[in-house]
């Protein structure tokens, strides 16, 4: 079973190409989504398959993230060595670590590093380039973290939940979040810029052609 929360507008599907890599492995496969997912009004959208192959898609609201939210931080319901794994449908894991109002960073048991949040990827700036999780490291694949990793100059290296790196939240429905975070600056405006241009440019209408092969975790 696969399954993904997307963004369509009135250009296409946002970060199409990557929830395409998300939900399909064979050209079969291939065409099914692109005729379950043609058809979308613009809003947000929940797009899953079900155990025997059929494809729902069903309405969703907007995402809970805004800027400035909150954020509080807790271990990562994913248990080590999980590595990147597929985006669960809820009712999830997930569902226990998230809170209204608030952006939950989730971390290694211990608290000391920061692995992703709980409805989105966590990205932080070092002052000449984005910072990534390792790959790795327990989360879910990130349509959105993807996106970036493949088009901006991006370095991999752990987050410290106790350091002062400028963060960012990452989704394909909100697209870039800034956070609240005691001790950390704000992430650099122009660099937040860049990433929602890109995710522009990546907004897609859906039709027939060759689509990038899924990255290996």
């Amino acid at each position: 079973m696969g399954y993904t929360l997307l963004k369509a507008t009135a250009a296409g599907i946002v970060l199409r190409d990557y929830h395409e890599r998300r939900m399909t492995r064979s050209p079969a496969c291939r065409a099914a989504w692109r005729r379950a997912v043609a058809a979308l009004t613009p809003g947000v959208w929940a797009v899953w398959t079900d155990g025997e192959g059929r494809w729902h898609t069903e309405p969703r609201d907007g995402s809970r993230l805004y800027d400035g939210i909150a954020t509080r931080q807790l271990p990562s319901p994913l248990v080590p060595p999980a590595g990147v794994t597929s985006k669960p449908r809820p009712p999830c894991a997930y569902d226990a670590v998230r809170l209204i109002g608030t952006a939950t960073l989730l971390t290694d048991p211990g608290g000391l590093e920061i692995y992703e949040a709980c409805v989105a990827a966590v990205v932080g700036w070092d002052g000449h380039r984005i910072v990534a999780v390792p790959a790795g490291r327990p989360r879910v694949w990130s349509t959105a973290e993807w996106a970036v990793r493949e088009h901006l100059a991006v370095r991999e290296a752990p987050i410290e939940a106790g350091g002062d790196l400028p963060l960012l939240l990452l989704n394909a429905v909100k697209g870039c979040c800034e956070i609240s975070a005691p001790g950390r600056p704000p992430f650099p405006a122009a660099v937040r810029r860049e990433i929602e241009q890109l995710f522009d440019s990546l907004t897609l209408p859906c039709r027939a052609g060759r689509s990038p092969q899924r990255p290996r975790a």
